[in-house]
């Protein structure tokens, strides 16, 4: 019985858990359907948050500054309203709750750690109140719902979403010979396109620089791309559902990769498709995709023995993704007990709890906010704790979201964190935990660990000693 596979793959088990007869079997049966989210609180749709959304910038651009113009204060104090009226302070934790409950409650913890790892792969950064309003609600609804169904639909959704379009700016994209641009021009004003969205569909989402594409491929694609926005009007600013402008796109074929794309029927919105389901069946697409789930899940060094299965699995189902992640299982289920892997924050975390049987998140009924008040503690309390341990899901900084390579976490300052948190969360533990249970349920070599925890009587010192510990930091 391999008892790191559960830790290695999924939050490990708890006190209350059964131990799988067939740890395989038991995380790939996971894979064939979408968890229903296990959260019994209130879940807004993404439609209801881009309202709140459109709310908070159109009254803070137009309506506040405009009213307040020459009073600071009286514009501070109307700005702190308008937080507490439209949850700009809120609705980042209730969505730290829903991502968290599911990790812990929807039981299937190895779909959820692969929805970690694909909501990372498809990052939004911190920007633009993105993290607020909308980046919780594009994982769910845009990236969850579709882990059951091939890599190229999965491509297709997340690059045509309104998080994805709004992050990286390609409403900004005007093709210069557009009918818009052409206008533009006369006017004696730029048309250009934009080129971080077709930059990193290409770097980052599909074929990596391996795949060998060139500036020119960038621009190519970046015409491609022109048209695809979310429109801008008054009252809701740019909080409007994404669609594809005709006037805007750069006409004529273009050519990206050595291939040529032409418009179909009355629009060029195919372009775009057509050119995603080429990267999406590209040889380095597969690779570079098998390469970062093995790096998530196994090791920092993915062997080319370890990568193969998941790319034969790809090749046999066109990427069909439950088939890929079964692949990706098998392979994390061979080398469990060879190969460590350093978990970062989040995943620590929710390993901690889980195991530990500590009771988290807040309940659904701490979470119900009145919409008039700055949120209670408790209610801020998700968002202040993932900021401590040093990653926040909703606010990488850069668009390749965040590192999958252990050096990035060994930090002294990440690892004290850790072995702070370690120490406050003793008092978090049910008074009645049996550590030895907790050990032989989850851990491999667990005399080593018990012999270890020994000389620590009370379940704070062996709290500060097991969480922050060698063997709970890697499986």
């Amino acid at each position: 019985m391999k008892r790191d596979f559960f830790r290695k793959v999924g939050f490990g088990l708890g006190p209350d858990e059964a131990l799988p007869d067939d740890p395989l079997a038991w995380a790939q049966a996971q894979m064939d359907e979408v968890p229903s989210l296990s959260w019994q609180g209130n879940i807004p749709s993404g439609d209801t948050l881009m309202d709140y959304y459109a709310h908070w910038v159109y009254t803070d651009r137009k309506v506040l500054r405009e009213k307040h113009k020459t009073d600071r204060k009286a514009y501070r104090k109307a700005k702190e309203d308008l937080r507490y009226e439209t949850g700009e302070r809120f609705f980042e934790n209730l969505e730290l709750c829903i991502r968290h409950d599911a990790a812990l409650n929807s039981g299937a913890p190895v779909f959820e750690r692969l929805w970690f790892f694909w909501s990372n792969h498809f990052a939004i950064t911190d920007k633009d109140f993105m993290p607020e309003f909308a980046t919780g609600a594009y994982h769910r609804e845009i990236l969850r719902t579709r882990m059951t169904g091939s890599f190229t639909d999965l491509v297709k959704s997340a690059t045509t979403s309104w998080a994805m379009i709004r992050n990286l700016d390609n409403s900004e994209s005007i093709g210069p010979n557009s009918e818009n641009g052409r206008r533009r021009r006369e006017r004696g004003k730029p048309a250009t396109v934009n080129e971080n969205h077709a930059r990193e569909l290409m770097e980052l989402h599909t074929i990596s620089p391996e795949g060998g594409y060139t500036q020119d491929d960038v621009i190519a694609l970046s015409y491609v791309m022109a048209g695809w926005e979310t429109r801008h009007t008054k009252k809701r600013q740019e909080c409007n559902p994404v669609r594809f402008d005709q006037r805007n796109h750069q006409p004529g074929t273009h050519n990206v990769l050595g291939k040529a794309y032409k418009q179909r029927g009355l629009d060029s919105s195919n372009k775009l498709m057509d050119v995603i389901e080429d990267l999406c069946v590209h040889p380095q697409c597969r690779q570079f995709i098998a390469t970062k789930l093995c790096r998530h899940f196994i090791c920092d060094d993915p062997t080319e023995a370890m990568t193969a299965p998941i790319v034969a699995a790809w090749d046999e189902t066109n990427g069909h993704l439950p088939s890929v992640h079964k692949a990706l299982l098998q392979v994390s289920w061979d080398h469990t007990g060879i190969e460590k892997k350093f978990h970062n924050p989040e995943v620590w975390l929710l390993q901690m709890i889980k195991m530990g049987g500590i009771s988290w998140p807040p309940s659904p009924k701490s979470m119900a906010y009145s919409f008039k008040n700055e949120p209670r503690h408790i209610q801020r309390q998700p968002e202040k704790t993932m900021r401590e341990i040093g990653l926040s899901p909703y606010r990488p900084q850069q668009p390749n979201g965040y590192s999958d390579m252990s050096s990035d976490w060994l930090s002294p300052e990440l690892l004290i964190r850790r072995l702070a948190f370690a120490s406050e969360s003793g008092g978090r533990l049910p008074k009645d935990i049996d550590f030895n249970a907790l050990i032989n349920r989850n851990f491999d070599n667990a005399d080593e660990v018990k012999a270890f925890l020994d000389p620590y009587p009370t379940r704070f010192g062996k709290s500060e000693a097991l969480f922050p510990s060698y063997w709970m930091l890697m499986a």
